[in-house]
């Protein structure tokens, strides 16, 4: 349970009368959008395919030399690999260059590496297997390489140009090769946007209607790759859910009915938590390449196969998933450090990751969870806000072979002799820069109101914020001194709460559910004042329309 709360305005007592515009603009403010000007920014956000260089952090040189770079290739009829990466954001980058190079007359295929045998981004490994398989002369990366010196140099002795299209953190000293890079957007929004500069450069501007489509995938790789969803991801992911919700693609329709979602109503939850993951699944478990050819192909029988085989490979991962969580807690020291550090040989790569992210959440402290080999250790790391994990891992650097990524997760290879060296380096570092302060787990309030102020007005208000996601959280409240009642515990797990809340003196009565909240059953007496943290929803049920809280959090007022 959050016990830490963080409200940013108070709308109560006198204020009972607020509107939901008010209310709106107040979270607006919080999320430092004040101006007029801004607002109409973030409320209404211009069509991606206005965005320049500049706006998306892109130098606009590097571009136009990638660019002719790649015309060259297609005017020449020269033999093109897009090298791809094998997560969701990397899968969706694929197949928006591939697809775009195709359209333009390229001679062009993708590659993705596999996530076991050769490991992440660019390897001598994959540019051997390209090689023989390909006789490429021009090597498009899209989501990683922005780290691959050696690698690149290994192309250029067999003859191989590289151009690196990546989002990640610049190291220090950057490959020798032409170069877009921005981490403004996802490797996906990258990839779509060289995408998109290329068709404008070829003046292709009748087969735009058609490929705009493109902007679905790069929504999905935006989403997946938990970029803020303000700015210009804002752009890409609210019209490219537009075009999601509208999508022929057969590939998407496919993989959307084969997880059972409704078409109109696709959101970045559905996304996120249906959609990204079986796209993962097959990187973390199989060949991400099936992700790919699903996305891109036309026939609707291999697309329902590859669907369902998305869907197959997801469940096994989750499975595989929740065994290795199980498994993880057990060696989590009983005495916490401010780092968790867990090793194991028996870890598949592919949900180390996950399993990662599922004890920051647990322990709410960072975590790296490796798959240990006899030689090499692969890792996956996951953060807290204020603990810079990619910057930690590199001050590390004399004992890792690679590493690459964000301040909130990172991934590293590490020859398994050093482990106890690393363990060491990086507890030591966590110990000094985590404050007790740091290691309280905060729920950020927008606003506190009255219950009264709950309304459908507000949550059709607030739906101008949309869409929600990292970055752009939904909007939470809170409300001080009220009842629950009508409590019972729901779900086929036992693990949730449904219930009724309702203000003190009487009044608007509020269906509620909190989820994974059911240990707290015995503490709500229908006599006792609550606190109650809160997001406003909307429940569809048998064409009926009902406001619903979905409760944060708890706490029995003082």
């Amino acid at each position: 349970m959050v016990r830490k709360w963080h409200i940013t305005k108070q709308m109560t007592g006198e204020s009972d009368g607020v509107t939901a515009e008010e209310i709106v603009r107040a979270i607006l403010e919080d999320r430092g959008i004040t101006t007029p000007k801004e607002r109409e920014a973030f409320l209404h956000p211009s069509d991606p395919i206005s965005l320049t260089a500049s706006d998306v952090g892109v130098n606009k040189s590097d571009l136009t030399k990638a660019i002719a770079r790649i015309q060259k290739a297609i005017k020449d009829k020269e033999s093109v690999v897009v090298y791809a990466d094998y997560d969701a954001d990397g899968i969706t980058a694929g197949a928006i260059m591939w697809e775009t190079l195709w359209r333009l007359g390229a001679r062009v295929m993708p590659y993705i590496p596999h996530r076991v045998d050769e490991g992440y981004g660019l390897s001598e490994k994959g540019i051997d297997a390209v090689r023989v398989e390909y006789d490429p002369s021009l090597i498009i990366t899209v989501d990683h390489g922005i780290t691959a010196h050696a690698q690149v140099e290994y192309a250029k002795k067999l003859g191989i140009e590289v151009i690196i299209t990546d989002h990640h953190v610049k190291p220090e000293k950057l490959p020798r090769s032409t170069i877009v890079h921005t981490t403004l957007l996802s490797g996906s929004g990258v990839s779509w946007f060289v995408a998109t500069q290329m068709m404008q450069s070829q003046g292709k501007k009748g087969d735009w209607d058609q490929l705009s489509e493109l902007t679905a995938l790069a929504a999905i790789g935006t989403i997946a790759d938990l970029l803020p969803l303000t700015g210009v991801n804002r752009s890409i992911v609210k019209f490219g859910l537009e075009m999601l919700r509208k999508t022929k693609r057969t590939g998407l329709n496919a993989l959307i009915a084969e997880a059972g979602i409704e078409k109109k109503s696709i959101d970045t939850f559905s996304v996120s938590h249906m959609l990204a993951p079986r796209l993962n699944a097959m990187g973390r478990l199989e060949h991400a390449i099936d992700a790919l050819r699903l996305l891109c192909t036309k026939d609707e029988m291999k697309a329902k196969l590859l669907a369902q085989k998305l869907g197959l490979t997801n469940k096994e991962r989750q499975q595989l998933t929740i065994d290795t969580v199980t498994h993880a807690k057990d060696l989590v020291p009983k005495t916490l450090k401010k780092l968790l550090f867990i090793a194991h040989e028996t870890y598949n790569p592919g949900v180390i990751g996950l399993v990662a992210g599922r004890l920051v959440e647990e322990y709410w402290r960072p975590a790296i969870v490796l798959s240990v080999g006899a030689e090499f250790a692969k890792a996956s790391a996951r953060s807290i806000p204020g603990f810079n994990i990619v910057e930690a891992i590199r001050t590390c650097s004399d004992l890792l072979v690679d590493v690459g990524g964000h301040p909130m997760a990172a991934g590293f290879t590490v020859e398994t002799k050093n482990l106890d060296k690393l363990k060491k380096r990086l507890e030591v570092l966590a110990e000094k820069e985590l404050d007790d302060e740091k290691l309280k787990r905060t729920l950020h309030i927008d606003v506190e109101i009255p219950l009264s102020r709950a309304t459908e007005t507000l949550w059709l208000e607030m739906q101008s914020l949309r869409p929600f996601g990292f970055g752009n959280y939904e909007p939470v409240f809170a409300t001080r001194g009220v009842k629950a009642t009508d409590v019972r515990i729901i779900g086929a797990t036992k693990k949730h709460l449904k219930l009724k809340i309702l203000p003190q003196e009487g009044g608007q009565t509020l269906d509620a559910v909190a989820f994974n909240m059911a240990g707290e059953y015995g503490k709500l007496a229908s006599d006792t004042p609550v606190d109650v943290a809160y997001a406003i929803d909307m429940n569809e049920w048998n064409g009926k329309r009902t406001l619903q809280l979905k409760v944060k959090d708890i706490l029995i007022s003082e």
